[in-house]
């Protein structure tokens, strides 16, 4: 059990940083930090610094009981034809009870985490980086309706989107972990 003291300290360095996503989980390397992750993923472009990369941003939810739905927003690094690596972080959202509010919850922390990313390379003096955002949503099933708005205020946020059926960073990778 976390004492008051540790429980303040785990706060304030949150605050402190403030990162809006700070844990991440890896198939490969299991539990990490901000740091940490963007350690590997910057490990994982720097071995073979000669090829195409993408990076990809995906988010991903399910509902639950009384309003509480589970949103995982995932960094796919796609190594073009020669495979690649992600990474994710799951949340819970309260007062989440429609599907139209649950859509847009994942766009906008795709966003979040798509700024929190830019903002970290850049911090590095890295700014080549084709970022993409993938949305769960397409022209087809009950999602159909939002598609304008949704890839408006992506595309109006200033990144390139993708939906189904090419969003696998939402469709596929974030949708293993809800």
């Amino acid at each position: 059990m976390m004492t008051m003291d540790a429980q303040m300290l785990k706060t304030k360095t949150k605050q402190e940083t403030g990162l809006f996503f700070s844990d991440f989980k890896s198939q490969t390397y299991g539990s990490l930090n901000w740091d940490d992750m963007l350690s590997k993923l910057l490990a994982y472009i720097g071995a073979e610094p000669g090829l195409d990369y993408e990076l990809i941003i995906g988010s991903d939810s399910m509902s639950g009981h009384s309003g509480i739905a589970e949103f995982v927003s995932a960094i796919v690094v796609h190594r073009k034809n020669k495979g690649g690596i992600y990474f994710w972080s799951k949340r819970s959202e309260t007062q989440i009870h429609t599907l139209r509010q649950r859509i847009f919850e994942e766009a906008l922390l795709s966003l979040r985490l798509a700024e929190q990313l830019i903002e970290a390379l850049k911090s590095r003096d890295i700014s080549d980086f084709g970022l993409t955002i993938h949305v769960d949503i397409g022209p087809n099933g009950e999602t159909k309706q939002m598609m304008h708005e949704i890839v408006g205020m992506i595309r109006g946020n200033g990144f390139e989107v993708k939906t189904k059926p090419d969003s696998y960073g939402a469709s596929s990778v974030a949708d293993r972990h809800t």
